[in-house]
């Protein structure tokens, strides 16, 4: 009983990262308010003339004697220029993420330039400034916790968008599954929920990112107008569907050419998305030909008859060449379209992200099926092209107006008239 009373008074403290008893039970051997005990001794290494500390939890120890014995050992071990285990140096988590980045690379599983940069951006700019200087072993779910309160109020502030905080958490969270299989340790994350993203829309009403059907003739007369030199490639994005990552690597020549003029056919099989890096794949790995109505051919046709007349971009056997004949910017588009959108007062923010998305708005009103509409964006499932749709206010009228025709029958026609 006086056993039990001595352990209910025990104090607990923060150290080390740990919870531990405020008092050791032997030299340098402290209770863990989880299990077993942490050690902690420093010595003399004699290779460096420094000391050197031997710092680490033991949860599957029960017994303070055991506990003091092996923190002995591994001071005796260092006094005598032994070098530890590999598996006792756990490295910083800084050093580890970048190691896992280097892994993920090494395997394909980051295979996009983009890809690659943006983890690097995420390790630069979040992770390794919140995480970088902790012990990859030694991370909990609450400093987890504690980061995503300081994300939570740069979202609360509208300095970040929830989906960015998501996207920030899937990177934290790969690199410590990475590090549970490595080190055999506890998930600092199992149990953390994402950012809750039920409040934050990317599209709105208001600004839905999509031309209306009846203004893409409108917008696209302006392009060609008074850009000429992004007319075809807005085109071919805007009746594609096809992402402008998957259309700025297009060759029209050479022996790897991606369009073969006499049969009329287009081939979708690289991705371009930074500098000179061409992905020899799709971002949904998926190969596509699509056999070319003559107006979309003799779009590209004109384009490279009248736009491509300066010697560099005439020698490139890219389609849309930049005017030293390279890869287009992935920005190439954003004035001439901000332009265009402020011409035909448009009266909301129109971005090439938003090819994609009216796309699938003409599509689904020249009645071409859901299938066939798929087919040529490369839209893998039914969510993501519904994700990509924009179903407008005269739509949705005319499909409500058949659905209640179709449920009232003459009823609606007697109320119309006044009778009952």
């Amino acid at each position: 009983m006086s056993k039990e009373k001595k352990t209910l008074r025990v104090e607990w403290v923060r150290r080390w990262r740990d919870d531990v008893a405020a008092d050791p039970e032997l030299p340098g051997v402290w209770r863990r308010r989880d299990r077993g005990f942490h050690v902690r001794g420093r010595v003399t290494d004699p290779r460096t003339g420094k000391f050197r500390e031997v710092n680490r939890e033991l949860p599957n120890v029960r017994i303070a004697r055991e506990a003091f014995s092996w923190l002995q050992t591994e001071l005796d071990r260092i006094r005598a220029g032994v070098l530890p285990d590999a598996p006792s140096e756990t490295p910083r988590f800084g050093e580890y993420a970048q190691t896992v980045l280097e892994r993920k690379l090494g395997l394909g599983r980051i295979r996009a330039a983009s890809g690659r940069l943006k983890w690097e951006a995420i390790l630069e700019h979040h992770l390794v400034p919140a995480f970088g200087p902790i012990f990859v072993n030694r991370i909990t779910a609450a400093d987890v916790k504690a980061w995503q309160a300081k994300v939570a109020t740069k979202i609360k502030a509208s300095e970040m968008a929830p989906a960015t905080g998501n996207t920030i958490l899937a990177v934290l969270r790969q690199i410590t599954d990475e590090a549970v299989d490595d080190f055999d340790m506890r998930d600092p994350l199992r149990g953390i929920d994402s950012f809750d993203t039920r409040e934050h829309s990317t599209y709105t009403e208001e600004e839905p990112n999509s031309l209306p059907p009846e203004q893409v003739p409108e917008f696209l007369s302006a392009m060609r107008q008074d850009f000429p030199d992004h007319y075809a490639f807005t085109f071919l994005g805007i009746t594609t569907g096809l992402r402008p990552s998957s259309l700025r690597p297009l060759r029209r020549s050479g022996p790897s050419s991606d369009i073969k003029w006499g049969e009329g056919l287009l081939i979708i099989r690289r991705s371009q998305t930074h500098g000179d890096e061409v992905m020899e794949t799709t971002k949904t790995d998926l190969h596509q030909r699509l056999t070319l109505p003559p107006e979309l051919l003799d779009v590209l046709r004109w384009h490279v008859d009248e736009v491509l007349v300066t010697p560099k971009m005439r020698f490139s056997e890219l389609l849309f060449p930049s005017v030293i004949g390279s890869f287009r910017a992935r920005s190439c588009l954003d004035k001439p379209f901000a332009a265009v959108a402020k011409k035909i007062k448009l009266g909301f923010r129109f971005t090439p992200r938003g090819l994609r998305r009216t796309y699938q708005d003409l599509a689904r009103a020249a009645g071409v099926h859901d299938a066939v509409t798929r087919a040529i964006s490369g839209h893998a499932t039914a969510t993501m092209q519904l994700h990509y749709s924009t179903a407008r206010g005269g739509e949705v009228r005319d499909a409500l107006a058949k659905v209640a025709s179709i449920a009232t029958g003459a009823d609606v026609i007697d109320i119309r008239r006044g009778q009952t």
